[in-house]
């Protein structure tokens, strides 16, 4: 009886044995139909109202904001610990780490075989290469001005700071997610990218670069474009199944 190419006899010739695939190529696709287009619809839907009633409210001199104020009152406290967990959020420190999980995917596809194993790491880098085509016009537009301790001027809303963390470090994770196979690995990679986000957002508002809102805003867009990652590396590996 012939044997498929992926299949190989083990050494008493007796049982065929398939070599080990990588994680995207084993995993268990459920979300097929009418699911696998609802669900990212609904994951990005609820923080993209969320973005847009917190823009609204900065822009509006809405009621949020008497509890921003509030809020960054009793957290304000400039110290060096607040402003180097900040600093995770720059681009020199957070770029570097994506580049780096992308290129760890690239290297891990391409020892294993895969076809077009350039595709996610690619896809990967992407939103982070987009991010300041979409901050920047937010901040001109909604022209918000800083805290009492930063110098006078305006652009900051939503956080830059914060969506450079939360996605660079997001896609990094999403990226390495494909080879991870054990759901304790996957729990680690998952939690070690959350700890780096509020940890960031903690510092900056600590610190006193930014207000909360300008924080949350940040976390809402980045979370669209997280999702939309998400989905299409989850078309990438549906291809390869």
């Amino acid at each position: 009886m012939p044997i498929s190419p992926d299949v190989n006899r083990d050494d008493a010739g007796e049982r065929p044995r398939r070599r080990a695939a990588p994680a995207w190529a084993t995993a268990d696709v459920r979300d097929t139909g009418r699911g696998s287009s609802a669900w990212p619809v609904l994951l990005a839907g609820l923080p993209a109202l969320l973005f847009a009633l917190i823009t609204w409210q900065v822009t509006d001199g809405g009621p949020l904001l008497d509890a921003d104020r509030r809020i960054s009152r009793a957290v304000l406290h400039p110290d060096r610990l607040s402003e180097l967990l900040s600093d995770l959020g720059n681009v020199e420190v957070a770029v570097p780490v994506l580049v780096l999980a992308a290129g760890c995917a690239a290297w891990r596809g391409r020892r294993a075989g895969v076809p077009r194993w350039w595709g996610p790491p690619a896809a990967a880098v992407v939103p982070t290469a987009v991010l300041p085509a979409v901050i920047v016009p937010l901040k001109d537009w909604t022209h918000r001005g800083g805290t009492p301790v930063m110098p006078p001027g305006n652009g900051y809303f939503p956080s830059g700071h914060t969506a450079t963390a939360a996605v660079a470090y997001g896609a990094a994770a999403l990226v390495l997610l494909l080879w991870v196979r054990s759901h304790r690995a996957r729990g680690v990679v998952v939690t070690v990218w959350a700890v780096l986000v509020l940890a960031v957002s903690y510092g900056l508002v600590r610190r006193g670069y930014h207000w909360p809102l300008d924080v949350v805003a940040s976390w809402c867009l980045s979370a669209v474009l997280l999702v939309v990652l998400r989905t299409v590396l989850h078309a990438l590996h549906r291809r390869r199944t």
